[in-house]
């Protein structure tokens, strides 16, 4: 039963993307949310950190491919693909090193600037381009403060945000 749950957990993390083409909103925050809670999910299950790690981040490469292709007719399509490169870099030099510093050296900005773009388009509909443009500056300044907190947080002091969290608390 377990082996059956995190086949399908992995199932999830990978055909999830295919979702961001229709549905780039509702599939990106799902992404998300599923990315942040996996492990605390897997790992009990028995996936060890060694599987785990090039698992979730292949699955996290493939979410970036479909998160361009999705961001094609948007104004953030190029920003977009060249935030997927950068990504991309950091991607190949973790799997080569193992070091999980390249991730903060080569941080995700795609994903944060995908969700803010899917997030102003469903509010704003007919005039997300506009918004965003009139407010580019406040979209950036949030998604770089948040992105390197994060990639900190999660890749060079390698706090367990569960445990940070029930700390904040208490």
């Amino acid at each position: 039963m377990k082996t059956l749950a995190i086949a399908l957990i992995i199932g999830v993390k990978f055909g999830l993307p295919l979702l961001f083409l229709r549905f780039p909103f509702a599939a990106g925050w799902a992404n998300f949310v599923l990315d942040s809670i996996d492990g605390d999910i897997l790992l009990p299950l028995g996936l060890s950190d060694a599987v785990y790690q090039p698992i979730d981040k292949a699955a996290d490469w493939v979410s970036y491919v479909f998160m361009v292709v999705a961001a094609r007719k948007w104004p953030i399509y190029k920003a977009a693909i060249a935030l997927f490169v950068l990504r991309s870099v950091g991607q190949a030099l973790f799997f080569v090193t193992g070091n999980e510093l390249v991730f903060f050296l080569f941080p995700n900005f795609l994903e944060p600037l995908f969700l803010a773009y899917a997030t102003i388009r469903v509010f704003r509909r007919d005039a997300a381009a506009a918004f965003y443009a009139h407010h580019r500056v406040v979209v950036w300044l949030i998604v770089v403060l948040y992105k390197m907190q994060d990639e900190w947080v999660t890749h060079v002091s390698n706090v367990d945000r569960s445990e940070l969290i029930r700390g904040l608390l208490r």
